[in-house]
């Protein structure tokens, strides 16, 4: 685009146009593609500020309502829940979005709904295996058959599929579907927070109830746009589809399990060498740097289906111009609230939690650093899977999960909850240097390859 001096505007204002039709057609078509991402970006903002929001402030205010040790029962027990999550996504996020915007596209329709229907089939399978776990926990122990359990078991399956019908609108390129569906979740759940706050019953159980009623209410409001059945059946058009979902899902699968390992196993390593009052402290910290965590989540949802696309169509030299302006990005933004929490964290623990924890906000400056470091590392995760290497993002999480071993166990059990600060930044680190190598090695290894042929 040529910059003309503004001066001269005025005086090319009164000549006549000189730009042929076919141009001026382009240009709005260039500035129609531009302001309808920048919608897409706004509108997958709103989207993840609505849907996580819900939860944040149900945290906040059980961290302010419950004792310490009552929360950190709660944020264990949610630990838990971000654990199955992490396999809901490996075994049907992950490959649903990269197959469903890559190859299988032009079939979309017939694929999501048997995707939905593979997804229904498991959430009632899990949420059947939780309440009879948390049986069989209430015959040997009460310690942790707690009511919290019980309700995050039986609302699992709820906020699953929450996230499969987000993810769909998301590759349907209806981010504004997903952001009017979390609105109605959100503004749901705070009036049942506000509810259960003024009546003296929000426990842990109520907590995971009202998630789930929240977004029964939210899909309700986009019925129309839910998944249907196809006269073709997917798997008639594609018989080794699920052989093809396997391969690239057992990857994934492994990488949910040893992810674990990163970020929630300090939650489990706090409980077993430290207390449960640890956990909740270690999460009402972490609640102050989720907020800049779920942009890139956000963004993550748009971004994943472009990598995919321009991988199958131009390989890696596609994908990695589209990279290196998102990791620029992530950069930036990080940096940027890592300095802002800096300033004012403390203030805001203080606020948030009315004074229950300021005797551990001096840690949230250093904590701070995690999005940081992890944001670069989920740049090339997305970019690697995109590409469908998902085996370099096991491994990168395997040396993640090594380094909470070797050197984050150590670091709580010496030093306790500062420890564990300082464990989560050294395990970021293992998988953002780790992912680097496989990143770098893949679009070597793919030059060399086009340069032979």
């Amino acid at each position: 685009m040529t910059f003309r001096d503004p001066a001269t505007l005025e005086l090319e204002d009164e000549k006549p146009s000189t730009m042929s039709p076919s141009l001026l057609a382009d240009e709005a078509k260039l500035w129609s593609q531009v302001s309808g991402r920048f919608r897409q970006i706004g509108f997958s903002i709103v989207d993840q500020g609505f849907s996580v929001g819900g939860m944040f402030l149900v945290n906040i205010a059980l961290a302010r309502i419950q004792t310490k040790e009552e929360y950190g029962l709660f944020a264990l027990t949610y630990s838990v829940f971000t654990f199955l999550a992490g396999i809901h996504t490996a075994a049907v996020l992950e490959a649903y979005t990269v197959h469903g915007s890559g190859r299988y596209h032009t079939r979309f329709a017939a694929y999501s709904w048997l995707l939905w229907c593979s997804n229904a089939v498991l959430c009632f399978a899990l949420t059947l295996i939780l309440v009879l776990a948390w049986r069989v926990l209430s015959w040997r122990t009460g310690t942790f058959a707690s009511g919290t359990l019980m309700g995050m078991a039986l609302a699992c399956g709820f906020l699953l599929t929450a996230s499969f019908v987000r993810r769909s609108f998301y590759m349907r390129r209806r981010a504004d579907l997903a952001a009017r569906f979390s609105l109605v979740f959100f503004s749901t759940c705070m009036v049942l927070l506000w509810l259960s706050i003024h009546t003296g019953k929000l426990t842990g159980f109520n907590a995971f109830a009202m998630a789930a009623l929240s977004w029964v209410v939210a899909g309700l409001s986009v019925i129309r746009e839910l998944p249907k059945g196809d006269d073709r059946s997917f798997v008639e058009l594609e018989p080794g589809y699920w052989q093809e979902h396997w391969r690239y899902s057992r990857w994934v699968l492994i990488t949910a399990l040893v992810f674990q390992l990163t970020t929630q196993g300090y939650y489990w390593l706090a409980a077993g060498f430290l207390s449960v009052k640890d956990v909740g402290e270690l999460r009402a910290m972490y609640n102050l740097v989720t907020p800049v965590d779920q942009i890139f989540v956000a963004m993550s949802f748009l971004i994943l289906p472009m990598m995919s696309r321009r991988y199958t169509l131009s390989r890696m030299a596609g994908l990695v111009p589209l990279w290196k302006v998102y990791c620029g990005g992530s950069l930036v933004v990080t940096l940027c609230f890592a300095g802002l929490v800096n300033l004012l964290g403390r203030s805001a623990m203080h606020m948030l939690y009315a004074g229950k924890f300021d005797d551990i906000a001096r840690y949230v400056g250093t904590l701070v650093l995690l999005p940081v470091i992890m944001g670069i590392g989920n740049t090339m995760n997305l970019a690697l899977k995109a590409a469908e290497k998902p085996r370099l993002v096991f491994f990168a999480y395997l040396c993640s999960g090594a380094v909470t071993f070797l050197l984050g166990m150590p670091l709580v059990i010496h030093f306790g909850l500062q420890g564990a600060v300082y464990g989560l930044l050294l395990s970021a680190s293992g998988y953002t240097i780790s992912l680097a190598v496989g990143f770098v090695a893949t679009t070597y290894d793919e030059s060399n390859t086009q340069l032979a042929t």
